[in-house]
């Protein structure tokens, strides 16, 4: 089939695709978009299969290798469309874009489907609000090697652009799922994984306790911190060390500091 060439941002493919930023239609659809050649690129290497792929050679630093990246897409069997630089500026996601944006379907798993390695080492942030520190966490999961990140009462979804953009599209390379703070500890006690809370409210330092055998690391945001619930369900709590005038990190930072620790303690 040829491919298809569209040069205006009225083209109903594209109001399509632009109806995708409502957090309403991709909850509905199942759809979220990939916006950069990086991002795209870890998603196929991470096994998704795009439904579309938009494409603009003016905008890729190099159109004759990143190009290839469009015709892998269409191998997998996306529909590919080829943009003018105009319709694509107006459909981009974000500011300066490479010439790269896809549909595809949004990432995560009910809870239950998670497929977890013995002793696994989770990821668990509650109620999160920002995207950017969604991503921020799951590009930490990804990099130490984290079996699962779930979001516990979510403020934001995993099919959020901003998500996907500040992950570098990591939330496709890591398991993802949802729940309740409730259902999430329950899940937790049922696979024997204990549940370290981080908190400034505890004299133990976060490398004072054991993280290996099956873990799960909790951060809430950096306004309330975790909730009661989560604070009483915590086989530990721990707080890392703050010597400065704040007395709080930014919660992908948390989790960054004390999922390496545990790493250590893992690999030692």
């Amino acid at each position: 089939m040829a491919e298809l060439h569209v040069t205006s941002a009225s083209n109903p493919r594209l109001k399509a695709v632009l109806a995708l930023r409502r957090r309403r239609v991709r909850e509905d659809e199942g759809l979220t978009v990939v916006d950069g050649y990086e991002e795209l690129t870890l998603a196929l290497d991470a096994g998704v299969v795009p439904r579309t792929v938009l494409h603009c050679p003016e905008l890729m630093l190099d159109p004759a290798a990143q190009g290839e990246l469009v015709q892998r897409a269409r191998d997998l069997g996306a529909s590919t469309v080829r943009l003018s630089r105009g319709a694509f500026e107006k459909v981009a996601y974000r500011e300066g874009p490479d010439g790269f944006l896809a549909v595809v379907p949004v990432a995560g798993v009910a809870l239950g489907d998670l497929d977890l390695p013995p002793d696994p080492l989770v990821l668990v942030c509650e109620g999160l609000e920002k995207p950017g520190n969604l991503g921020a966490v799951l590009r930490t999961a990804d990099a130490a090697g984290v079996a699962a990140v779930v979001a516990a009462d979510p403020v934001t979804d995993w099919g959020n652009p901003n998500v996907v953009r500040a992950s570098k599209g990591t939330v496709f390379s890591v398991p993802v799922a949802s729940a309740t703070i409730e259902e999430v500890v329950v899940w937790l006690r049922r696979n024997g994984i204990r549940l370290i809370a981080t908190t400034p409210d505890t004299d133990t330092a976060h490398t004072d306790v054991d993280y290996r055998g099956g873990v799960a690391i909790a951060v809430g945001t950096e306004k309330q911190g975790l909730t009661d619930a989560a604070l009483t369900a915590a086989d530990a709590r721990v707080r890392i060390p703050m010597v400065g005038r704040v007395n709080s990190l930014n919660a992908a930072t948390a989790a960054a500091v004390v999922v390496y620790e545990a790493v250590r303690q893992r690999s030692s």
